[in-house]
């Protein structure tokens, strides 16, 4: 386990050393974006180490962080347990629903039981989402397609349902649509835990002193952005994808919290749980050993 002491040193001498060019990648979405905020803008002093940030889907940086392609990724907590070899999980960053998460709509009502053997749109076989929803119900057919298109499938009736992430789960009464379970509330009945859906995670291979300072300057981003809430929320809304500000505000309030500074105790052994009954259910092929960064 990595210790922030270890950096103290390290950043003594941080100006007499090359600069160091570190790659972030996240979603484009306004929870990331708040989080990110006051590093993206050069609000905090980072000495030699210089940050791009590169922006896609969470599905897509999922898959990459397979190929060790970014030096600190976003990725679903599902998509841990294909990385841990080459990534430990940042300790702050967490994206956690607190009795809430990813839904489930159809365009008609559905009781939860009627999913068994119907189609079901998702947003990755990698996301949290996924895993929770086979750990709800194994028996759906699921199709794969971009997060943003589900609403759009599931209205159309093109899917019996679909598993919506991101601000989907604020707007599609919108659209006309029916909310047949949310998997966060569902998770918490069976555990009494947040439901972990995403995190940051970095490279083992920077080593233990760089590490532990990108920690930190992620941490800082993320306690900028919460003390000087108006200025990162106007950030944040250029991030929306058409969405009010009320609604992203609440959006940015459901996932960038206290759990997202430190995931504390109940969010660290959310993750483990998560992972474990993933494979205990057959639908993560090895046991995962989560190991954080600090």
């Amino acid at each position: 386990m990595w210790c922030y002491n270890a950096a103290l040193a390290y950043m003594g001498d941080k100006h007499h050393m090359e600069t160091r060019h570190i790659t972030i990648a996240h979603s484009p979405d306004s929870d990331d974006a708040f989080m990110f905020y006051a590093l993206a803008t050069g609000k905090l002093d980072t000495g030699h180490l210089t940050f791009s940030h590169v922006l896609t889907d969470i599905e897509t940086l999922n898959r990459k962080a397979l190929d060790e392609v970014y030096d600190v990724t976003a990725v679903s907590i599902h998509a841990y347990a294909y990385i841990a070899d080459k990534y430990l999980l940042l300790p702050s960053g967490a994206s956690m629903g607190e009795q809430y998460g990813p839904i489930v709509v159809s365009a008609r009502p559905l009781a939860p039981a009627q999913l068994r053997g119907k189609r079901l749109a998702v947003p990755g076989l990698m996301t949290t989402a996924y895993l929770v929803m086979k750990l709800f119900e194994p028996d759906v057919e699921c199709e794969v397609m971009p997060f943003d298109r589900i609403i759009e499938a599931v209205a159309a009736q093109a899917v019996d349902a679909g598993l919506l992430i991101h601000e989907g789960q604020l707007t599609y009464a919108e659209e006309g649509l029916h909310k047949v379970i949310d998997l966060g509330h569902w998770w918490y009945q069976q555990t009494r835990l947040p439901l972990p859906l995403g995190g940051n995670v970095i490279k083992r291979s920077l080593g233990p002193e760089l590490i532990a300072q990108i920690a930190q300057y992620l941490r800082q981003s993320i306690q900028y952005g919460l003390a000087h809430r108006e200025e990162a929320l106007a950030y944040a809304l250029s991030f929306a994808r058409g969405m009010s500000g009320q609604l992203t505000d609440r959006f940015i309030e459901m996932y960038v919290n206290d759990l997202t500074l430190d995931y504390g105790d109940n969010g660290r052994e959310a993750v483990q749980r998560l992972l474990d009954m993933g494979h205990e259910r057959g639908f993560i092929p090895h046991r995962v050993q989560v190991e954080f960064a600090a």
